[in-house]
């Protein structure tokens, strides 16, 4: 399996407007994720309304998905669940799909260190493919400090990843780097991937809706170009962070911004979702046409 690295996108999950899985959707967005050059797709995620999706409709995705991109680029599959035996079930048939690797966060609220290494474990012993750990305390309630991690790993070898999500991701991406060899990925929203790629993560997990700027400023800065990078980054970042706003909605601002971008059909968002009012929509598409990306 080749090295993951670069931008493993994080993926919306399309829906028709009754809310059921929009197939055409998935296999369109695939392909528009590959031509804008990801370096690889992360499905299944929070922002893919993994928890909103029943084991049927989990199955129809990682199906789609790994026929559509046709082994062009690694596929991660999200496969957290609160516990060990669900998470390793779908890590396993996630393996016999064709996963790369399966990114699994600690289950909500559990903060037993002892209970972590054995979850993980008990998972790892069903599989072979690398796991991604999901470092994500605001959702999951799990602060992972670096030393943990360090253990952890130790513990799991079979955890060769880290995607970050506890701010700040560049202090503690210094930290892991100290105690491990662990390749880390960033992600809030990608608004620090340059600062990130600075410190030695190996990419970026993140679902911003303009992929290929991430794409670029990742090319860029390992091509040894860093204050290009830097630069064209910066240009962008009001438009990363007005997409990242807390209060909307990663995922019903990126599913606009993908239907504006006509590569799906349908903004829809599972319920409970909060929708985009018209004055935000405004705003977003003003930004786009700002920043030359109409």
């Amino acid at each position: 399996m080749s090295e993951l690295k670069g931008l493993c996108v994080i993926t919306v999950t399309p829906f028709h407007e009754d809310g059921s899985l929009d197939e055409e959707s998935l296999r369109k967005l695939t392909d528009f994720y590959i031509d804008c050059g990801v370096h690889g797709m992360t499905i299944l995620g929070i922002m893919g309304e993994a928890h909103k999706l029943s084991e049927v409709e989990r199955m129809q995705v990682i199906d789609i998905v790994l026929h559509q991109t046709k082994a062009r680029v690694p596929v991660v599959v999200g496969c957290s669940a609160p516990g060990s035996n669900l998470a390793a079930e779908w890590a396993l048939k996630a393996e016999h799909a064709g996963a790369a690797a399966v990114m699994i966060a600690p289950p909500v609220n559990l903060r037993n260190e002892d209970m972590l290494i054995r979850y993980f474990a008990m998972i790892a012993d069903h599989i072979s493919i690398p796991i991604v750990l999901q470092d994500e305390p605001v959702t999951t309630g799990v602060r992972l400090s670096p030393a943990f991690i360090a253990r952890l790993v130790e513990k799991v070898p079979l955890i060769q990843y880290v995607k970050l999500e506890e701010a700040p991701t560049t202090i503690k991406i210094s930290s892991i780097l100290e105690l491990t060899d662990l390749r880390i990925f960033g992600g809030l929203g990608g608004m620090y991937l340059y600062e990130e790629l600075d410190r030695g993560a190996v990419g970026i997990m993140t679902g911003f809706a303009y992929p290929e700027i991430l794409v670029k400023t990742y090319d860029l800065f390992t091509a040894g170009n860093q204050d290009e990078a830097r630069a064209y980054f910066y240009r962008f970042l009001p438009l990363i962070r007005f997409e990242a706003q807390l209060g909307i909605g990663g995922v019903t601002i990126r599913k606009e911004t993908f239907k504006l971008r006509h590569t799906i059909a349908s903004s829809h968002v599972r319920f409970p979702g909060t929708p985009v009012d018209k004055r935000t929509m405004q705003e977003l598409q003003d930004m786009i046409a700002f920043l030359g990306l109409s």
